[in-house]
């Protein structure tokens, strides 16, 4: 792993980006990558991220954010069009916790953004690394990477960026504009294809311009897509008569709902407080192994 670092150009500049899993410390890239570095330091200065979904993650491989539609086809750069890529011969995908320009195919970056959490070397050439997660705030970004999604790699549960903070700014000439009310694009996503002899997740690959090759999974490894029902188990959530003899329908409707709001509620606090436990023992572990590592 410290041959990684060796090969890496150095940073410049920093940013913290507030997430419901922790903070995330990013260092940028912005002699190598200077388009998208200035992208993304003006739009979490004007608070573009703010409040904005991860909306996709695919295990062992990236947590994708930065449209502020939430559905993965919005979104729009400082530059009022998509910018081209910036590719340099000692930033490759070889390692988690890189910070990269999403896509739809050469030159369409606009705000979308993902952290990689494994190397995936199939990207080289294909998408713009242009920061890194530093210090231990990268298992906050692993923690991202294990939440349950849907048969769409959507989180089940909303986990966000909450508030950006820039600790280093390496441009001293950005001016921050007015914001704009954000706009979703009317695009359809792709549908997943197979190939003979293989597996693929069921993912839309107009989000990324990841090719199939990219995502593969081994025939040993089972895909699990939950449903809602399968991660609340409540009686609220089974299937009921629409219409019960002369009970008064609106009332049973309104109870329901009810009802329903405060299961989902109940299961976030649950899932919140199991997240944090996580993050916690993680970085307890870190610090334990630090110990050891000074005492021998």
């Amino acid at each position: 792993m410290s041959s990684v670092y060796v090969s890496q150009p150095g940073t410049k500049g920093k940013v913290v980006l507030k997430t419901s899993a922790g903070d995330v410390e990013i260092e940028l890239w912005p002699k190598e990558c200077p388009k998208a570095c200035r992208n993304f330091v003006q739009l979490c200065m004007e608070g573009y991220y703010d409040n904005t979904l991860f909306h996709r993650i695919i295990p062992k491989f990236i947590v994708q954010g930065g449209d502020p539609t939430g559905t993965g086809f919005g979104g729009e750069s400082i530059y009022g069009k998509p910018f081209a890529d910036e590719f340099h011969s000692r930033l490759k995908f070889n390692q988690r916790g890189l910070l990269a320009m999403a896509n739809t195919g050469p030159d369409t970056n606009t705000s979308q953004f993902f952290f990689t959490l494994a190397a995936a070397p199939s990207l080289n050439g294909k998408n713009t690394i242009f920061g890194k997660v530093v210090g231990n705030t990268v298992f906050n970004v692993l923690n991202l990477g294990e939440l349950d999604t849907d048969k769409n790699d959507k989180p089940i549960y909303d986990a966000k960026i909450l508030s950006c903070q820039i600790l280093s700014n390496p441009f001293d000439d950005i001016i921050p504009r007015e914001r704009k009310p954000a706009q979703e694009e009317s695009s359809k996503p792709i549908a997943p294809t197979k190939v003979k002899g293989k597996k693929y997740l069921n993912i839309n690959f107009n989000l990324l311009s990841f090719e199939k090759d990219d995502i593969e999974v081994k025939d040993s490894e089972s895909v699990k897509i939950r449903s809602s029902h399968d991660v609340l188990q409540s009686e609220t959530l089974s299937k009921e008569k629409s219409y019960d003899g002369g009970h008064d329908k609106s009332k049973s409707t309104v109870s329901d709902t009810k009802k329903r709001k405060e299961v989902e509620e109940n299961e976030q606090e649950q899932y919140d407080s199991k997240m944090k436990s996580k993050v916690l023992e993680k970085k307890l572990k870190v610090v334990e192994e630090s110990k050891n590592q000074t005492k021998l």
